[in-house]
């Protein structure tokens, strides 16, 4: 029966709109419904320069939302794109770093200093992986993840985020920092725990 379940859900996948093959935002837009299958938040406070952003929020990468949410508190920019399908969002509305483009993302960390991007990878270990042309930054949350447990790795792995037209460098300077989070890390107490952390390092 197992097998029978995986097979439906394989041919409903293929089904779907494919994200790998989305070349922007608008292409997304197209093949899915705002509102229905996906949703925008955007908090701008008046005079900050830094932003936190989950561009796979929801139910594209589980727990990136909440944990973004935690580091930019209330008192800073907050940007998150999250999946509200029943199933398959990261199928579905999973548009890679270097093509996100949505506009209201553009338009808010355009005028920051400093961004943030926040997102979840598959592994059963707790893992932060560091990347982004800040490599200032990078470096800070490192040594303090580091320092309160986490095992944070800023080189030799898949997450590098290094291109300029990743989202996490976009912002007025050029540099930002992309934190990837294995699956043990985005949920329970760790959820809270790490939140803490990177808002710890950030500030």
């Amino acid at each position: 029966m197992g097998t029978l379940t995986g097979i439906i859900r394989s041919r409903i996948a293929r089904d779907l709109p494919d994200a790998r093959s989305y070349r922007g935002y608008a292409d997304l837009a197209r093949a899915q419904r705002l509102g229905v299958d996906f949703r925008i938040h955007v908090r701008q406070r008046t005079g900050c320069r830094i932003a936190v952003i989950a561009p796979h929020g929801g139910g594209i990468e589980n727990g990136t939302s909440e944990i973004a949410r935690a580091v930019a508190g209330e008192d800073l920019n907050l940007y998150l794109l999250e999946g509200l399908r029943p199933r398959h969002n990261y199928h579905a509305l999973h548009l890679t770093s270097h093509l996100f483009d949505e506009p209201r993302c553009l338009q808010l960390i355009a005028g920051c200093s400093t961004v943030v991007a926040i997102h979840g990878c598959a592994g059963t270990d707790p893992q932060v992986y560091l990347g982004g042309r800040d490599r200032r930054l990078r470096d800070r949350f490192a040594r303090i993840l580091r320092i309160r447990g986490f095992p944070a790795r800023t080189d030799g792995h898949r997450f590098p985020a290094a291109r300029a037209d990743n989202v996490c460098n976009r912002g007025a300077t050029g540099m930002g920092v992309q934190v990837e989070l294995s699956e043990p890390l985005r949920m329970g107490a760790e959820l809270a725990r790490i939140g803490a952390v990177l808002r710890a390092a950030l500030l």
